[in-house]
């Protein structure tokens, strides 16, 4: 999970032409669900919102953050929108069907929260959650990971990103002989090619805080 900006991404001029009480999400069309979709690949990319996996091979869909069940107002809210992947056993699926009762001010909106903050991605594909957190906060990131099932220790996101890293491992392995100054030119240019990238924060935190 990575730090969103939503703000300077107008958001889609189709959401104006449907309104709570009057409208489905149903109701909106293909062309509207693309222009959706294309406001949302300005913001965060081909990648999912919450495990950062590619959405190309993962499948996607658009998620409310609040889901339309239990907070319809927010149906055609630009703020509630993020693009997910469509796997059952994490992310805006899970949240929504399989993650049990849950306090949204308790979970991370990538959008409002930097999850730098509550997490450190490891070489090995884990996640850990950073020390020294308040105790509201620390239960923010524990239930961040329980409710989008995001793998804190293993399961298919831990393989993922652990094969992803595999190669800025062994890279770093081999930097032995470089001076700081190489070292520091050769970490810019792999974390600035890697930004757009799935996985891309635990690609940083591996390349910066190794």
């Amino acid at each position: 999970m990575r730090k969103l900006v939503r703000a300077g991404v107008a958001a889609p001029a189709c959401l104006a032409n449907y309104h709570h009480g009057q409208n489905t999400w149903d109701d909106l069309g293909h062309e509207d669900r693309n222009q959706i979709r294309g406001q949302l690949v300005q913001m965060q990319g081909r990648r999912c919102a919450y495990c950062e996996g590619s959405l190309d091979m993962l499948g996607q869909h658009i998620e409310h953050f609040r889901d339309r069940n239990n907070f319809q107002p927010l149906t055609f809210a630009w703020s509630n929108l993020y693009w997910s992947c469509y796997q059952e056993d994490s992310c805006g699926r899970y949240k929504d069907q399989h993650a049990g009762a849950f306090n949204f001010n308790e979970i991370i909106d990538p959008c409002v929260d930097d999850p730098d903050a509550f997490f450190r991605f490891r070489a090995d594909g884990t996640i850990s959650i950073r020390p020294g957190l308040q105790v509201t906060e620390r239960r923010k990131a524990e239930e961040t990971l329980r409710v989008f099932n995001l793998h804190p220790q293993w399961g298919r996101l831990r393989h993922m990103r652990k094969a992803t890293l595999a190669s800025y491992v062994a890279m770093i392995d081999g930097c032995s002989g470089f001076s700081i100054v190489e070292l520091q030119e050769l970490l810019g240019q792999e974390l600035a090619q890697a930004e757009t990238q799935p996985f891309s924060t635990a690609i940083r935190h591996v390349l910066t805080e190794l």
